[in-house]
């Protein structure tokens, strides 16, 4: 009679398409386990339909963890969870547990101190900047709410509760994609190697469709009047910043016809605007990217037009007359700071560029011989490939291969249409990186499979 496999049951909370979870299920099917979902958490919509396309026969339905009593909750071995990282990006605020987001990790203290008892461990991922978050000086190594987060598990919940900083390019994903595992098992289990040896690296080449259809739009139409496709192969539309890789909106005329001499005024403008000096001259706290006077832009820019072509450019959008930026410090009551930008309207305004790599139809196009920068939900649908003489969007099985899904995992209810399609991208943005999870998972399991 064959051996019955030994089952972990398994909650997997701020869900997503899933990701944690298939790493989970891969390691354990890798030790001849098997696990079942008995809890899943995910609000939003499209969310659950990936869920439910992907795993039939669960009826996942939208659930608000912060409205889901413990007792409601299925005795589990495990708890997976992705909790919310806008409050710790360095995208976002960076507010931390001053966001109602970032108070979600309590949503995962309260089920563990309520189910405490039947659990065996735990596997969490969170962005890389968690680690940092509201240090009390730039020397530390840890910040106070990793600190916080750790003494909660550590000590007053007693587990063996260990973190590590993982790159997905590590672990055969062709994408560099920092971020945060903290995992924890009882202390009977012992305690968990976080140690990897990265795996040969995966290039974004190998993991691209080809043939596909490319765009034909007017954007596309003037880029590829200028450059040839090939060219695109690695490089980023970026205003604000200058270097080989990027090109710029005036290169193609992208908001209307640009005087060489006018090109040469916004070149110029975008080497001095990032420099430290002008922050001192300004009376602010130094920001890559600062706005000047058509003073201060004649200190480096003496042309006998100035005035003209810089009125010409703010009509054509390349530019914009606006108040230099301060840094503001918030200090809450219970110790969390977080900064911002705030207009300065005492001082004079000044020209700025105008667009950052998402004002337009491409921002980077990916260099098939190197591994992809850290994707992000916010510029999935702007990464462009090149496609024989063509340029394209990133097809939706690319974007999960870019995130280490497994190819049986499917899409298909966001592949028609575009306003569909962009709700794929922004769940895969917001993924994780299927294989990360699987080590990880693997070496929770090592020491949480007593045989």
């Amino acid at each position: 009679m064959a051996k019955t496999k030994k089952t972990y049951n398994f909650i997997d909370l701020f869900a997503g398409l899933g990701g944690i979870r298939l790493g989970f299920q891969q390691a354990l099917a890798e030790r001849g386990l098997q696990g079942r979902c008995v809890f899943t958490s995910e609000i939003k919509a499209a969310a659950i339909t990936a869920l439910n396309h992907n795993f039939p026969g669960e009826d996942i339905k939208p659930t608000d963890i912060t409205a889901v009593k413990s007792e409601d909750i299925p005795s589990f071995k495990v708890l997976l969870g992705g909790f919310p990282c806008q409050a710790f990006s360095s995208a976002g605020a960076r507010k931390g547990f001053a966001d109602t987001r970032g108070t979600l990790f309590f949503e995962v203290e309260r089920i563990l101190t309520d189910k405490l008892r039947g659990v065996d461990g735990f596997l969490l991922e969170n962005v890389e900047g968690l680690v940092l978050h509201d240090r009390a000086s730039t020397q530390d190594k840890e910040g106070r709410t990793i600190k916080i987060i750790m003494k909660v598990l550590r000590d007053k919940l007693k587990f063996n509760a260990e973190y590590v900083v993982l790159d997905a390019a590590d672990f055969g994903v062709p994408q560099r994609r920092k971020r945060v595992y903290i995992v924890g098992c009882k202390k009977r289990f012992g305690k968990i190697d976080l140690n990897f040896t990265p795996q040969p690296r995966v290039m974004v080449g190998e993991i691209l469709e080809h043939g596909k259809p490319t765009l034909d739009s007017e954007f596309s139409r003037k880029l590829l009047s200028v450059y040839a496709a090939q060219d695109m192969v690695g490089k980023s539309l970026n205003d604000k910043r200058g270097g080989a890789r990027n090109f710029h909106s005036w290169d193609i005329d992208a908001r209307g016809a640009a005087t060489p001499e006018e090109r040469d005024l916004l070149n110029a403008i975008l080497r001095e605007r990032r420099k430290k000096a002008w922050a001192d001259i300004i009376g602010i706290v130094w920001k890559d990217g600062m706005p000047l006077t058509t003073e201060q832009i004649r200190t480096f820019h003496d042309v006998p037009n100035l005035q003209e072509m810089l009125d010409d450019l703010c009509a054509k959008k390349y530019l914009r007359l606006e108040y230099p930026k301060n840094l503001v410090v918030h200090h809450e009551e219970d110790g969390t700071t977080w900064t911002e930008r705030k207009a300065v309207e005492s001082l004079p305004m000044g020209y700025n560029i105008i667009t950052g790599k998402l004002s337009f139809e491409f921002s980077a196009f990916l260099d098939t011989n190197r591994i992809s920068h850290t994707l992000v939900a916010t510029d999935m649908t702007s990464i462009g490939v090149v496609d024989g003489n063509g340029i394209r969007h990133l097809t939706l099985r690319e974007g999960l291969r870019l995130f280490g899904y497994p190819e049986s995992y499917s899409l298909a209810p966001f592949e028609d249409g575009p306003k569909a399609t962009e709700l794929g991208y922004d769940l895969i943005g917001n993924s994780v990186c299927v294989p990360v999870i699987k080590a990880v998972a693997g070496r929770l399991l090592d020491v949480i499979d007593v045989k």
